[in-house]
């Protein structure tokens, strides 16, 4: 029987990262569809589903043998690395550091560029379309899964997470037939502000368990957690806002454009860096957050430290990082673009 008051937030988390997911594979699929035809579209990106929920199973069935605290470090840490990133990105939007993801532009952008590919394969079935959709659906899909195993693994609530992120995929298709256009009206940065703050949360509860730390109110400390990042997030955009302004202009410098990353790589550093990518959006935060779990592992072996001082100390420290290297961020870029 699953137990609802605990289970509800990773569902929660679960639905909202998935939605901002599946709109955004949405963009492209509708504009594959609208350009190529919808039967090589729609191939395409049922087949890239079925993929995602083999994953989701075999994943699942695989974790199961692996040791609890083991298994809480693990996807703990991937939880964090994915929130942290997430949340960095969302406070440098809402600050207007980084621009917001706009689902037209990418809409038009992408209709533009397959007007104008050559159709290749049989006429019944365009290899552009099947193969653009079925790449897409993966790409925004594997970070879904991720998330899903993560949140479900740790938690123990596989099921109920999943089916989070299916009535998200249910909502997001059904919109998209109803509407027949990107769901441009979506709080997309919004949405990704709250995940980030929820798997930030998650991760460092369950990277804490992993490392030995005692949390005191056990799971009502999560949101503890929750509102420890909000805070911090809310206050970061506000002090990043006014930083990126404040700042002396500098000389534009102009960079001679180079030429896109897969055109002069090859597919598996292509398919190597996306992956990558889905856990490190700052390499320096990435790194202090590495460095940050493993000395706190290390201290808690060695040294009787209190719960609650230890515990503080150690969602204190990641939230620093997520501080530093946000503030740093925005100061390279108003360095480079005032």
């Amino acid at each position: 029987m699953v137990n609802w008051t605990s289970a509800g937030p990773s569902v929660l988390a679960s639905f909202m990262a998935s939605l901002v997911e599946f709109v955004e594979a949405l963009t492209i699929v509708l504009a594959v569809g609208v350009t190529r035809g919808w039967r090589s579209a729609l191939v395409g990106t049922v087949a890239g589903l079925a993929v995602l929920v083999a994953l989701v199973l075999a994943l699942g069935r695989s974790l199961s043998s692996v040791p609890l605290p083991l298994m809480q470090l693990a996807v703990g840490f991937l939880l964090l690395m994915f929130g942290l990133r997430w949340l960095h990105k969302a406070v440098l939007r809402a600050a207007g550091v980084v621009p917001l993801h706009d689902e037209n532009h990418a809409f038009a952008h992408q209709t533009q560029a397959l007007r104008g590919a050559r159709h290749v394969g049989p006429a019944a079935l365009d290899k552009i379309a099947l193969v653009t959709t079925f790449k897409t659906v993966m790409l925004e899909g594997i970070e879904v899964v991720f998330i899903v195993i993560a949140l479900g693994a740790s938690g123990g609530h596989l099921v109920p997470v999943s089916l989070g992120a299916l009535i998200a995929l249910l909502v997001v298709v059904g919109l998209g037939l109803w509407l027949h256009r990107p769901l441009a009206n979506v709080p997309e940065n919004w949405l990704k502000f709250g995940v980030g703050v929820m798997l930030a949360a998650f991760g460092t509860f369950w990277v804490g368990e992993g490392i030995g730390l005692a949390w005191p109110g056990e799971d009502a400390a999560i949101l503890v957690l929750i509102a420890v990042f909000l805070t911090v997030g809310f206050g970061l955009a506000n002090v990043c806002k006014r930083l990126y302004v404040a700042l002396p202009a500098k000389p534009a410098t102009h960079a001679t454009p180079s030429a896109p990353a897969g055109l002069t790589s090859s597919g598996l550093t292509w398919i190597g860096s996306e992956l990558l990518g889905l856990f490190v959006g700052d390499l320096w935060l990435a790194v202090g957050v590495m460095v940050w779990v493993i000395g706190a592992w290390v201290v808690e072996a060695r040294y009787s430290v209190a719960a609650g001082v230890a515990c503080s100390l150690f969602a204190a420290g990641l939230a620093a990082m997520l501080a530093v290297t946000t503030v740093q961020h925005t100061r390279r870029e108003s360095g480079r673009w005032h």
